[in-house]
């Protein structure tokens, strides 16, 4: 059930109320569709049709991008081997294979490079500079295919943990030089209404002229409290127990701590690299 007032809204993605200026405020139906999006992991196994699909790239490619570059692109995984693939390499998503559809958002300077040699103009862009603009590119693309997804009833789980499995995706999908994998999308008809995530506080999150983070201590103890209480990590959610254990209680920032304590992806700048990018 969709809330209907930022109230109701409020509690749900921060587990407290709102200021009274704010709650009294009307939500339109878009900005209420994005702050009370839900969590969801489990599709039908329904197909989405092939218009509806087309309007949802345009969807994506209707975001913006940095100087009209376009430096994206995106590959519909639709072969059930090669998706099958993906999904044995990752293991504990098994959603990947249940999804009606899966997509691999990638920042691409090929196309660029391309066009650039076209002209007899040389592409002297290969930089972290242009590493970071297609990477952004590619996200707000893959972020408006999903805003659009959701709002035709669909719902969407991103997968980072592709970039895990760098050099088999490019393998696997045949990705050229220039062109490397941001996240995979995986897309379907949603089987029960989900759960919000209870995200960190504005006053964390959010800073006027200047950084300060003086006071955040003390409010991501407040939150983790509050989420804990609304949300616990029990056993099966906690990161990395081979290493630490199960903690009776393991609020969020322990879960942080646990994650980037160990080195994810140490392999990742070589891939770029050898993908031709130069990250200097």
């Amino acid at each position: 059930m969709m809330e209907s007032t930022f109230s109701d809204l409020h509690r749900l993605r921060y587990g407290t109320a709102a200021d009274a200026a704010s709650a009294a405020l009307p939500v339109n139906e878009r900005l209420g569709g994005i702050i009370g999006r839900r969590t969801i992991r489990q599709f039908e196994e329904r197909p989405i049709p092939d218009e509806l699909m087309t309007q949802l790239l345009a969807a994506a490619q209707s975001g913006p991008t940095k100087s009209d570059l376009q430096q994206y692109s995106i590959i519909i995984v639709d072969d059930p081997d090669r998706r099958k693939a993906i999904a044995d390499w990752i293991e504990t998503m098994p959603f990947i294979m249940s999804a009606s559809a899966f997509l691999v958002f990638c920042g691409d300077i090929r196309r660029n490079r391309k066009l650039c040699q076209a002209d007899g103009r040389p592409h002297d862009n290969d930089n972290l500079d242009s590493f970071f603009n297609a990477t952004v590119d590619g996200s707000v693309a893959m972020q408006s295919f999903i805003l659009g997804a959701e709002g035709a009833g669909l719902c969407c789980v991103p997968v980072s943990y592709i970039r895990n499995h760098g050099p088999k995706m490019a393998e696997l999908l045949s990705i050229p030089e220039g062109v490397f994998p941001i996240a995979g999308v995986a897309v379907g008809y949603p089987v029960w209404e989900g759960k919000p995530s209870i995200r960190l506080p504005q006053d964390v999150v959010v800073h006027r002229n200047s950084y300060d983070d003086s006071a955040m201590s003390a409010l991501v103890a407040d939150y983790d409290a509050r989420r804990h209480e609304i949300d616990p990590n029990d056993a099966a959610k906690q990161r990395n127990v081979n290493v630490y254990g199960v903690s009776d209680v393991c609020p969020w920032s322990e879960q942080i701590s646990r994650q980037l304590s160990l080195p994810e992806r140490p392999y990742f700048r070589q891939f770029i690299e050898a993908q031709g990018f130069s990250l200097k």
